[in-house]
């Protein structure tokens, strides 16, 4: 078996349909294509909220909590797991496959040499009088694009990955795109604007109080992007933002749209294994966050859509269990008939694949750690049926029945009617001896 491996920078699980999370019109029809035509996990999680070290999990098979990388810092190739894991890429170039990547695959931990071809993202250079928004700082921007959108990074890193399929193969291939979109700034043509005019984009819910019950760490999360929240506010932008947040996830659609085109038009698609994921979610204003970096739902739930022919339902189906990124890489290793390197931390979901609905005990556990608080220790959490159960450091948690609770308002860790239930998902997740603490890099930031 052949394997496509996609992924998007940033997007979160609004395009899902749960109205719970959003209730507004997600523009995605390639990527709900993909979901329709193999077996769409909607409750999949991120091994870490943050870009380098969820993709250094996902594509070595070590757990932040393994790794001790938990954080957008450098350093990953300091870790002494990572530093005898194999890239998955290196794991298929051993078996014999050709391995070429195209834009934002890794971030901090990649070992080049595993590929055969390499082209790497880049940003898209900003709009002339950029910022485009009164309260743009940094990154933190959107606006209509001045590039032509053939111009534009993610459109060209397409590109190459289509021409790479429509190469002929004389052996197996892994080929892996790509896009930095949805990733700030959100500068997309406007023809994605116009896709979702303001009168008829909607917000997500918010509770004003929403922070109220949330332990300090939690709310030390939060502190580096509420002034940002705040402005959008001022300026009265939420639903600008969210209208270019679709706007961006829409582009990002449409790219990937192509390269799945090219692969249903090759002969290389009914023995081709697709993947698609997103390596983190997104906060747009919920608990008076932006961007990633908690420990909430809206961080840590992410996409991941498998299509394996022979393997999957023929007509699609959706998965309810609670999986992670991190069995990406037993998974594909299975389904290709090929043995795993054997430290890996995840679980191979070829069960769930045949049967969508086979027992399966969580694997949905999400490290970080803070840059600004007790960065000596990590945060851990863990979703399941029952709920989310977040442990930061001295005694401060979380736990949220979310049969009743979908948006996380209501942190009820004191309530005994939860006793039984939060013991059992302390248990779940490694203790504070057992998870790796975080890397020397991090702990320079340390604030006593």
């Amino acid at each position: 078996m052949n394997v496509l491996f996609l992924a998007s920078d940033d997007l979160n699980s609004w395009l899902l349909g749960d109205t719970n999370r959003y209730a507004g019109k997600v523009v995605a029809p390639n990527l709900t294509k993909l979901a329709e035509s193999g077996v769409n996990f909607k409750r999949a999680y991120t091994a870490a909220p943050v870009c380098s070290p969820s993709r250094t999990a996902f594509f070595s098979g070590v757990a932040p909590w393994t790794s001790g990388h938990y954080h957008n810092t450098p350093g990953a190739n300091s870790s002494e797991p990572l530093k005898s894991a194999l890239s998955m890429a290196g794991f298929f170039k051993k078996a014999g496959y050709s391995t070429a990547g195209y834009g934002k695959i890794t971030h901090g931990w990649d070992q080049g040499e595993h590929w055969d071809e390499k082209i790497g993202h880049k940003r898209d250079p900003a709009p002339p009088g950029a910022p485009l928004t009164p309260s743009g700082r940094g990154e933190q921007d959107w606006g209509p694009i001045h590039l032509a959108e053939e111009e534009m990074n993610d459109t060209l890193n397409v590109d190459n990955a289509i021409h790479r399929l429509q190469q002929e193969h004389d052996k197996p291939f892994f080929i892996a795109c790509g896009t930095f979109n949805p990733h700030m700034p959100w500068y997309v043509p406007q023809k994605y604007f116009d896709m979702f005019p303001l009168d008829e984009v909607t917000t997500p819910e918010l509770r004003e109080d929403d922070l109220d019950d949330v332990p300090e760490w939690g709310v030390e999360l939060t502190l580096g992007k509420q002034k940002y929240v705040d402005s959008v506010f001022e300026h009265g932008l939420h639903k600008e933002g969210v209208q270019a947040y679709l706007a961006t996830t829409a582009y990002a659609d449409a790219q990937l749209g192509r390269v799945l085109d090219a692969l249903d038009k090759s002969p290389y698609r009914d023995n081709t294994v697709v993947v698609f994921l997103t390596d983190h979610g997104f906060h747009l204003a919920e608990k008076h966050h932006w961007q990633k970096a908690t420990l909430w739902e809206e961080a840590t739930h992410t996409l991941m859509m498998i299509r394996a022919p022979g393997v999957t339902p023929a007509g699609g189906a959706a998965c309810e269990r609670f999986v992670s990124l991190l069995d990406i890489y037993p998974t594909l290793a299975e389904l290709c008939g090929l043995e795993p390197p054997d430290y890996l931390d995840g679980r191979s979901l070829v069960p769930l694949l045949r049967n969508p609905e086979a027992e399966w005990q969580s694997t949905a556990i999400t490290g970080l750690t803070s840059k600004g608080g007790p960065t000596w220790h990590p945060y851990l959490s863990i979703r399941s049926e029952t709920g989310r159960y977040i442990r930061y450091v001295d005694g401060q948690e979380e736990f949220y029945d979310t049969s009743k609770d979908p948006h996380e308002w209501t942190n009820s860790i004191g309530d005994p009617e939860y006793a039984s239930v939060i013991k059992r998902m302390r248990a779940a997740i490694p203790s504070p001896s057992d998870a790796a603490t975080p890397l020397p890099e991090v702990l320079k930031n340390t604030r006593e």
